[in-house]
């Protein structure tokens, strides 16, 4: 499914983020949607979220609902 669509992205689903310092490398850091930041319903580079452990970054890829 598509990050960058807000009506997508639900707290509590499980996400495929990338973070700031990650950008360049295109690292991805799996977990859990905790907040939604981007009030915007779509965004060109992924919804920005915050994860359950406190890590923000945009959406790449909705692993599951």
């Amino acid at each position: 499914m598509d990050g960058r669509k807000r009506a997508n992205i639900k707290p509590g689903i499980e996400v495929a983020i990338v973070l700031k310092q990650d950008q360049r490398s295109g690292k991805l850091t799996e977990g859990i949607v905790k907040d939604i930041l981007t009030n915007s319903s779509n965004h060109p580079h992924g919804i920005k979220v915050r994860l359950e452990d406190g890590q923000v970054g945009r959406v790449k890829e909705i692993l599951e609902e």
